[in-house]
């Protein structure tokens, strides 16, 4: 019977949005100094020796691997990325194309592929060699080396063995009772100990976490805009909780920063102190709202996160489509 009612009770958490919340804190403003020594405290460069090249992703062990494999159970496998989109629109101003060529000698249909994946039209993975700070790369390594050919380090063959661990849906809407994020929305590290209290899942060193804003609910809702000068996203302090659990990798439905940057005079401060502080990879303009639908019908948050992006010697990065499996 106790456990009946446990599992109820659980259920019950689930199936509806925690509407009486209390509102998210102020959003937190640093000036460039207070952004620097975060940098330098969240910093990992020399953790895993002065020349690898993985950052966060050595935190992903094989017992981690192990725990992730075991978390398949339902058999259910939902895609965080979205369609390609063909359409220019103010918040994909460089569209995806694709240059058919039917019955090739007279045999095959052929495409050839365009496209300028980083950015907020496409669901896309970035490499550590994709943004620098004060002239220097993850652990140190000089912004030089990365040149018109491509980079020398830090590029996107360095996932060639991909991403298999543990993934944590963390969903701030449902958190605070609302369909989605206005465009103003933060996201701070009190909102991550919030989520963890309310469902008594505890995000854990290798885990990978996936952070909903809602960001393609409002679209539906209200149509696009100029994400670029306004978005949902982290505040910096939530950077700090992400390293102290020392995840391993982040996922989020928009870029990751909120949008303008409340650190003076840096923009997109969350990649820096994500990717060059830290070494954390990260995938941008993913889909999660299939998967957070699947997470309350399965009253789940965690479940298999399997990512494998193209082998590109030298890239910044690479297009995806990662599955969480439930």
């Amino acid at each position: 019977m106790n456990r009946l009612i446990t599992t109820l009770a659980f259920a019950a958490l689930f199936a509806l949005p925690c509407a009486a919340q209390t509102p998210s804190q102020p959003r937190e403003s640093l000036t460039k100094a207070q952004f620097d020594e975060m940098f330098h405290k969240l910093s990992n460069w020399g953790r895993w020796g002065k020349d690898e090249q993985k950052g966060t992703l050595n935190l992903i062990t094989p017992a981690k691997r192990q725990q992730a494999a075991k978390l398949v159970t339902a058999g259910i496998s939902v895609s965080l990325a979205r369609d390609l989109n063909t359409a220019k629109e103010i918040d994909n101003p460089d569209p995806f194309q694709d240059a058919m060529a039917l019955g090739a000698d007279g045999k095959f249909n052929t495409d050839t592929y365009k496209v300028n994946f980083h950015g907020f039209g496409f669901s896309h993975f970035d490499a550590l060699s994709h943004t620098f700070y004060d002239g220097k790369l993850y652990n140190g390594f000089s912004d030089h080396a990365i040149t018109p050919h491509g980079g020398e380090v830090l590029d996107a063959t360095q996932y060639r063995d991909g991403i298999f661990t543990r993934g944590v849906l963390i969903d701030i809407p449902w958190l605070r009772g609302l369909p989605y994020l206005e465009k103003t929305g933060h996201i701070s590290a009190a909102d991550l100990d919030l989520w963890e209290r309310k469902t008594g899942v505890h995000v854990t060193s290798g885990d990978a976490v996936l952070i909903r804003t809602g960001r393609w609910a409002l679209r539906n809702a209200k149509g696009p805009w100029d994400i670029s000068s306004a978005a949902a996203g982290l505040d910096p302090s939530a950077v700090a909780w992400l390293h102290k659990r020392d995840v391993a990798f982040l996922v989020s439905d928009a870029a990751h920063d909120a949008l303008p940057s409340a650190v003076q005079g840096i923009d997109y401060p969350i990649h820096i102190l994500t990717i060059v502080a830290m070494g954390m990879s990260l995938a941008d303009q993913c889909n999660l709202e299939d998967v957070a639908a699947t997470a309350l019908k399965l009253h789940r948050q965690t479940f298999l996160l399997t990512l494998a992006p193209i082998r590109i010697k030298g890239g910044t990065g690479a297009l995806i489509n990662p599955i969480a499996t439930f």
